[in-house]
C-alpha cells in the first residue's frame, strides 16, 4: 500500500507557501499519494489560543524576515503581501470545489494562488482574483464563482476545519504521514526520512 501524505496549508501562511513547492516533489519521490487540506488558521488559532505570528512582539520582526529568507534559501521568489495576514475562506472554497470537481489542476491552481499572493501581491481571497487565476489556467472561471458560494462547498469547508482541529491541526503547514504529525515546513525533512525508512 503506498504511504499518504496528508497536507494541510493556509493561503496566508508563508511557510505553506514554501511547503506547497515542496511537497510534490517528496511525494512523487516515496510513491506516497498526496492529499491536499486546505485550512483556516484563523479558526485554528482560536481553539488554540494562539495569534499569527506577525501580532507577537519581537516574534513578529524575526518572522517577517525569516519569510524571506526561508524562501530564498528554496530559491523561490517573495514579497511581503501589502495585507498580511488575510482571509482565505473563499480561496480555500475554490479548492474544494475543483477537488469536487476531480480537476487535475486544483493543486496547480494552489501555487498559482500562492504565487499571486506572495509574489504579485494579489488579493487572492477576492472572489474577482479567483476568477482571473482560474481563467489562467484554463479553468472555467464563472463555474469557480458559482462553486465558492456553494452551499455544500461552504458546509465542507466548515467541517473540514473542524475534523483538521480535531485531529490537533494548530499550524500551517501541517502534515500526517499516515496518521503521524508533523508540524512546520522545517519538518520536512522528517517526512521524508520516515517515507524512507518508516516510524523513528
Amino acid at each position: 500500500m503506498k504511504p499518504r501524505i496528508e497536507f494541510y496549508f493556509d493561503f496566508s501562511s508563508p511557510y505553506s507557501y514554501v511547503a506547497a513547492n515542496l511537497i510534490e516533489g517528496i511525494a512523487d519521490k516515496h510513491r506516497a499519494t498526496l492529499a491536499w487540506r486546505p485550512v483556516l488558521l484563523g479558526v485554528a488559532f482560536k481553539a488554540s489560543g494562539q495569534r499569527p505570528l506577525v501580532e507577537i512582539p519581537v516574534k513578529g520582526d524575526y518572522s517577517r524576515r525569516d519569510f524571506e529568507r526561508t524562501a530564498r534559501f528554496h530559491g523561490l521568489a517573495f514579497r511581503y503581501p501589502t495585507t498580511f495576514p488575510i482571509s482565505t475562506v473563499n480561496t480555500a472554497r475554490a479548492v474544494l470545489w475543483l477537488q469536487a470537481q476531480g480537476s487535475a489542476k486544483t493543486a496547480t491552481f494552489i501555487r498559482r494562488a500562492m504565487r499571486a499572493y506572495y509574489v504579485e501581491d494579489r488579493a487572492i481571497n477576492d472572489p474577482a482574483t479567483i476568477a482571473e487565476l482560474a481563467s489562467e489556467l484554463g479553468i472555467d472561471a464563472a463555474a469557480v464563482s458559482a462553486g465558492i458560494q456553494d452551499g455544500a462547498i461552504k458546509d465542507k469547508l466548515k467541517a473540514d476545519v473542524d475534523e483538521a482541529i480535531a485531529r490537533g491541526v494548530f499550524g500551517a503547514p501541517f502534515i500526517f504521514v499516515d496518521g503521524e504529525p508533523f508540524w512546520g515546513h522545517d519538518r520536512l525533512p522528517q517526512v521524508e526520512r520516515w517515507l524512507a525508512t518508516g516510524p523513528f
